[in-house]
């Protein structure tokens, strides 16, 4: 699919229905019998008015009308669409919905070509506008049928969108529009590798993923292996391996991007490719969506591919510990204790809560880059979905006035993109959870505020730098009917970091 930006002045507003020509042209109706300035523009006989006024399309937010050969309209089909109340600009939540409708109308319609000419999102500039109808046009388009002998039929609806902006826009308009073709590429990127089934995204299958986007982009690469973990003493993270055949892979993708001596910022993806829970075995039913426990791995991967397409001004260091977690004669055992990478020793009382036992190794080896600062990223808790549900990704980080900032940018990352967060507590008195008798720690604190205790847990990890943890349980896939990864949180990880290289 094809973007471009079209710039529409007042002057082509009043004239739409004649400077206008495409074979079809979405506008904005209100529920209060109100038309947007293009729409109005349109309606010079009065049949887009007399539709409203019939009820064949109310306003209401997502609703939609195809109107044909309209007399006197350059355009060959006019889609109306709702935005709720009646306004100048529209809201983020009702702009998304009516280009999501427009999308899914457009699919399978005849035309080749759209015009998108909708107001443009309250108090946002218009980057907002173009990123979200890149990513649900996109998203319109995106397909999970690879390894299908017979695939789905491929849509044959709109090849091209224009995304119509006024001219005084113009320039940030073509900006944003690169950077949005960016990061759903990176979307796209992460859905795939989380649908993908286990037996094909494997941990080699990611590093492999990593090495061609470092041959695409001119970034940096390195592919740990087991010796090389052994050397570096990642006990914690290699007792998750003792139970599978497939090798684990430490995954490191540099895309520096800055100048030379800034520090870094470093992701840090969660990159189970497989959870079984090993020795603690998950129940069967629903085990088969453990293929998307490797969910921060992919939209580590995923943002990465995005800035570097984008070519982001900024220096960025992917770092992805990955491997499967199943049960074996040699699996590791509750009860077993592991020494990590930094020196402490972990009891671990349940295999199933293995995200964290990979996690803190990497932690400790992102000290090697005197990070900026460290997000790692991570499908880690039920309990955060139990919490959070499947709207917000949960947030979590000390509280001082670096991580405060830290969290800020974060939090308003997501709010500008609809990828939200919300800030989760870390304290003391939650870390008495994880005493142990035996070692420095126990993995789990019990089932109250699990997702607060493993926050806690890879705080221990952390002290040498400025740092936060995403739970992206709840929101980085889709179970029942439309199962699948949702690309979540690469625009919020994205635009975090197109903030901070300003």
């Amino acid at each position: 699919m094809d973007f471009s930006i079209k710039t529409i002045d007042a002057k082509s507003a009043l004239t739409a229905h004649k400077a206008i020509k495409t074979g079809c042209i979405v506008v904005g109706v209100f529920e209060n019998k109100k038309l947007s300035a293009v729409a109005a523009g349109l309606d010079k006989h009065g049949a887009i008015a007399a539709a409203l006024k019939s009820g064949d399309i109310t306003g209401k937010i997502g609703s939609s009308l195809l109107l044909r050969n309209i007399a006197d309209i350059a355009a060959e089909r006019v889609l109306l669409v709702g935005l709720g109340e009646e306004g100048s600009t529209v809201t983020e939540k009702a702009y998304q919905q009516a280009v999501q409708a427009a999308a899914r109308t457009l699919l399978n319609l005849g035309s080749n070509d759209v015009v998108l000419a909708l107001p443009s999102i309250k108090d946002r500039d218009i980057s907002a506008t173009v990123r979200g109808a890149v990513i649900a046009f996109r998203e319109s388009i995106f397909r999970a049928d690879s390894l299908k002998s017979k695939k789905d039929t491929a849509p044959v609806g709109v090849k091209k969108v224009a995304i119509a902006v006024a001219t005084t826009e113009a320039t940030l308009a073509k900006t944003s529009l690169l950077q949005s073709i960016a990061l759903a590429n990176g979307m796209d990127l992460t859905k795939e590798l989380g649908n993908l089934p286990p037996n094909v995204c494997t941990p080699t299958y990611l590093a492999n993923t990593a090495k061609q986007i470092a041959a695409d982009y001119k970034m940096g690469v390195e592919i740990l292996d087991r010796k090389q973990l052994q050397a570096l003493k990642m006990g914690s993270f290699l007792s998750v391996t003792n139970g599978t055949v497939e090798p684990p892979k430490f995954i490191v993708l540099k895309h520096m991007g800055g100048k030379v001596k800034d520090a870094p910022v470093v992701l840090v993806g969660k990159g189970i490719t497989f959870d079984s829970g090993g020795i603690s075995l998950k129940p069967g039913a629903g085990m088969d969506e453990m293929k998307y426990d490797m969910g921060g791995a992919a939209s580590v991967i995923g943002t990465m591919r995005a800035i570097g397409e984008m070519k982001l001004k900024l220096n960025v260091i992917a770092v992805v510990p990955s491997c499967e977690n199943m049960p074996s004669g040699s699996a590791t055992r509750p009860g077993d204790i592991v020494t990590s990478m930094s020196g402490q020793t972990i009891e671990v009382l349940n295999t199933d809560a293995e995200g964290r036992l990979i996690l803190c190794d990497a932690l400790t080896y992102a000290e090697r880059f005197n990070p900026a600062a460290v997000v790692d990223v991570a499908t880690l808790t039920g309990a955060c979905v139990t919490s959070l549900g499947h709207h917000n990704t949960g947030l979590f980080t000390r509280h001082d006035a670096k991580h405060d900032a830290l969290a800020d940018e974060l939090l308003a990352a997501g709010k500008e993109t609809g990828d939200t967060a919300w800030r989760m507590p870390i304290e003391e008195a939650y870390n008495e959870q994880l005493k142990s008798n035996f070692a420095d720690m126990a993995n789990i604190g019990g089932p109250a505020g699990g997702s607060i205790t493993a926050a806690c847990f890879l705080e221990r990890f952390t002290k040498k730098y400025t740092w936060a943890h995403l739970d992206i349980a709840g929101t980085a896939w889709k179970s029942g009917a439309a199962k699948g990864s949702t690309g979540r949180p690469v625009p919020l990880l994205t635009t975090f970091l197109m903030n901070r290289a300003g």
